[in-house]
């Protein structure tokens, strides 16, 4: 069942206009958020509106009929109209990069699912980083022709905006995001029914709405709770992202997880892959087994087996306590119904999917376990956060080495069309094309190479300016909303300059991002700001959570610093720190600070915004960061070790802050010829577009998604799924089997034949009846010098009349024969081992 038209849904439109729907599909698509080709349309229609706004959907419901009349009457208004229209309908039609490169593809359809996605400010449905990755791939699929559909929730307020009172404390304000503003439609059947979703909750349904959000040429559909048949306290499940405690959590996520598999099902949308974006939405997987059981006359174990192929779980948390926890209370109230009733399985059953210990009936279940769990696959968001997720999921893989635990990585990238400024399009544009970012990118690092010195230095300067004059209008609109004297509020004229060093430093004020390791030395710091030759300035950015009141000192410190300090010239702190501020940041800033406690990081990307722009980044060696540094792009803090928090480290670093902005920042960006450039500066500046805006685009990571995981994913589902499932009931009778005679695998007699490369390493083993087609047996020896573990495949040798089985492998190497010992570990159906299977059995 298809929705209906967007024209359909509004019944205030002026029909009688002509081309007026052309212009609501216009406003409606998100894809003005990066392409800005229609917004000089929608200014003229309400300049002042489109200012405080810069949002299509509300001026254009805003606007009186007259003015609509007026404007559609005229032939180059609607000239532009049928450009862009035209301009649509060819991007929609032509084939993108996927269909170019995988025109044979199986994949027909990847369900994206996200507790946050950050499209625009214009959709307030996000606080930060999670939502930060979540649209910016939405956006790439979208150029790529990537197969996505988005699946979120929709917030009646979203995160808090933030305003600094007198005290210079964080207040948090949750204004209503009214439906009928927000660009988004309901989503409506053929027979103009508005969809909603059922989820049985105690006592009572619960009635999703659901809506959805064009985005390019994908879509994006969200559920919210706010309907009117729910009970008072279900209306406010989707009240507010992250808001409340374990008990609303749960809720929001089986409404995710269950609701949005549902929702895809009602509108008759079968993906093949499931991406989960954390852990949020992990019951998902409950339900596409449940699906797959009513279908196939299964068992859930069955089920299981195979619709877990077609899963991918990224995880982007550092530190265990960022996984969501659920007491098994919680789990019983909301989902002991469910699973006995509807997946045919005992609670103890389901709640050891998200237990270290299936056998300890007090653990709290770990969202994060059962993603990992249920899918085919698991990566996290940058190489050194691959790394430290093994670390945290170790446990779930007894007697594994720590660098074999399932977890891969695709590095997080943002998508740059949305976050470059005007005039860094238009040289990128001169440069490399109007459509660089949707191909594989091979031949931007040449392209701006070939740009000459002063038109790089020229955008810089034209970006600070324009962030300067951005930053002092919003500083005065701060000072007046805290109420400051008339006085106090000239500051805001003359705070910040246009031909200064501009550093920006913008993220969640947290412990553990260590916001205020500039102020570890308030002298050092001021003498950096207040050189008379050579000036820095600094623009701050970034919310405490709500209830933290160790982040709201961080700000208030920050403030204060500034305050007692007279700084206002060389520091502006603005507050509500947002997409739309985001943006202004990036583009204008000339270096961006990072300083997290490594390895807290998973990956970053507000550093990954300068790029496009030219800012260039300092940062700690953590997160992307330490993929991505070399001394031609930037400058690095740290020694690629991690400290935990360390005072004395803290004090370390931030004495070399300080000695790297003294004696290479400020001297290069300082250091003019006689056409007044910097040329050390724009030979890192050039470097780090070149070499770092391609690589950490969400394009490459749409890509490598694509290639290394939704495509062999796809793959391997429709294979387990085919000839109803009977590849699933065939996994689930081994693994059974394999459990039942496991512990009865012997080691016997070894033998080592020296050669002249190496060694002859032969072995029998005692495979207990277990068929020796099913298991694998593998020669196992340490890296060493940085180099990965050596694995080399024994094969068998036959020997009859003996119950042991013989097994052999040629050895070339230098080490000692000491250095490996056998193993014997699951090896049937194409299973990965050790994420389907962590058996494993050492020789010693």
């Amino acid at each position: 069942m298809e929705p209906i038209k967007q024209n359909q849904v509004y019944g205030l439109w002026p029909a009688d206009i002509e081309g007026i729907d052309s212009l609501m599909e216009l406003a409606l698509n998100m894809r003005w958020s990066w392409n800005h080709s229609a917004d000089k349309l929608f200014k003229e229609l309400d300049p002042d509106l489109w200012e405080l706004t810069r949002n299509p959907w509300i001026v254009l419901q805003t606007v009186s009929h007259d003015q609509l009349a007026l404007k559609m009457a005229l032939p180059a208004f609607r000239d532009k109209i049928n450009e862009l229209m035209k301009l649509k309908e060819a991007a929609a039609s032509s084939a993108a990069w996927f269909q170019q490169k995988h025109p044979d593809s199986e994949l027909t359809n990847i369900a994206y699912f996200s507790m946050e996605f950050m499209l625009s400010e214009a959709l307030p449905i996000y606080s930060g980083g999670l939502g930060n990755v979540a649209g910016d791939q939405l956006k790439s699929a979208s150029d790529l022709g990537v197969p996505v559909v988005g699946v979120g929730l929709l917030y009646q307020q979203g995160y808090f905006h933030q305003v600094i009172d007198k005290s210079d404390n964080q207040l948090a304000l949750f204004p209503y995001n009214d439906p009928g503003q927000l660009p988004i439609t309901p989503l409506r059947l053929k027979n103009g029914e508005w969809l909603r979703i059922k989820i049985n909750f105690p006592g009572f349904p619960v009635w999703l709405r659901t809506w959805q959000v064009q985005v390019g040429r994908l879509k994006l559909y969200l559920l919210d709770s706010n309907d009117a048949a729910n009970l008072p306290v279900y209306r406010g499940i989707t009240n507010e992202l992250y808001g409340g405690g374990s008990n609303m959590r749960i809720q929001q996520e089986i409404l995710l997880g269950i609701g949005g598999w549902r929702l895809l099902k009602a509108i008759g949308i079968k993906p093949e892959v499931c991406h989960m974006n954390e852990g949020h939405s992990a019951f998902l997987v409950l339900e596409r087994a449940h699906d797959y059981m009513d279908e196939n006359h299964v068992s859930f174990e069955e089920a299981l087996a195979v619709i877990r192929k077609g899963n991918l779980f990224t995880t982007h948390t550092a530190v265990p306590a960022g996984f969501d926890h659920f007491n098994p209370e919680l789990m019983e109230k909301f989902l002991g119904s469910y699973v006995r009733d509807d997946l045919k399985i005992e609670m103890k059953e389901f709640m050891a999917l998200g237990r270290q210990n299936p056998y300890d009936s007090s653990e709290s279940f770990n969202m994060a376990y059962l993603a990992l769990r249920c899918s085919g696959a698991v990566n996290g968001v940058s190489e050194l956060h691959g790394k430290v997720s093994q670390t945290l999921f170790k446990s779930l893989f007894p007697r594994w080495p720590v660098d074999e635990v399932p977890v891969g990585h695709v590095t997080n990238g943002v998508h740059m069309p949305s976050w470059d400024s005007e005039i860094a399009d238009k040289l990128w544009t001169e440069a490399a094309g109007k459509d660089r970012w949707r191909g594989d990118l091979e031949s931007l690092e040449q392209d701006i190479s070939a740009l000459t010195d002063e038109e790089l230095w020229n955008m810089r300067c034209v970006s600070r300016k324009d962030l300067v004059d951005i930053a002092r209008n919003r500083f005065e609109n701060q000072l007046q909303v805290s109420g400051v004297t008339a006085d106090q509020l000239k500051i805001a004229k003359s705070i910040l300059d246009p031909e200064t060093l501009t550093l920006g430093f913008a993220r969640r004020f947290v412990p553990y991002k260590r916001p205020n390791l500039l102020l570890s030395d308030p002298a050092r710091f001021i003498n950096i700001l207040t050189n008379q030759q050579h000036p820095v300035q600094l623009l701050i950015a970034g919310k405490a959570p709500p209830f933290d009141e160790s982040g709201k000192a961080l700000i208030r410190e920050w403030i204060k610093f500034i305050e007692q300090n007279n700084l206002h010239k060389h520091i502006v702190f603005l507050s509500d720190y947002d997409m739309f501020l985001t943006e202004n940041m990036v583009q204008g800033a000339d270096v961006w600070v990072n300083t997290p406690r490594r390895p807290w990081e998973a990956c970053g990307t507000s550093g990954m915004k300068v790029l496009v722009n030219g800012g260039i980044n300092l940062s700690e060696l953590d997160g992307w960061w330490a993929e991505a540094y070399s001394p031609e792009v930037g400058w690095a803090l740290g020694d690629m070790q991690q400290h935990g928090n360390d005072p004395e480290w803290d004090r370390i670093e931030a004495d070399n802050l300080y000695e790297i902005l003294e004696k290479q920042v400020v001297p290069d960006f300082y250091n003019r010829n006689e056409r007044g450039i910097p040329e050390k500066w724009i030979e890192k500046m050039r470097n780090s577009m070149g070499k770092l805006t391609p690589r950490f685009s969400a394009n490459r990571t749409v890509r490598e998604y694509t290639e290394k995981y939704y495509l062999p994913a796809a793959s391997g589902f429709l294979k387990r799924s085919s000839d109803k499932a009977a590849v699933g009931k065939q996994i689930v009778d081994l693994t059974k089997e394999l459990a039942s005679k496991w512990a009865g695998i012997k080691f016997d007699k070894t033998e080592i034949i020296r050669n002249e490369k190496g060694f002859t390493y032969e072995v029998s083993v005692f495979l207990n009846n277990i068929d020796p087609g099913n298991v694998q047996v593998q020669l196992y020896a340490d890296g060493i010098d940085e180099k990965p573990a050596e694995i080399i495949i024994m094969e068998p040798k036959e020997k009859n009349g003996e119950e042991k089985a013989f097994y052999a492998a040629e050895v070339t190497t230098v080490r000692l024969a000491n250095d490996y010992t056998a193993r014997v570990v699951p090896h049937y159906l194409g299973i990965s081992v050790p994420l389907e299977n962590g058996l494993i059995c050492w020789q010693r």
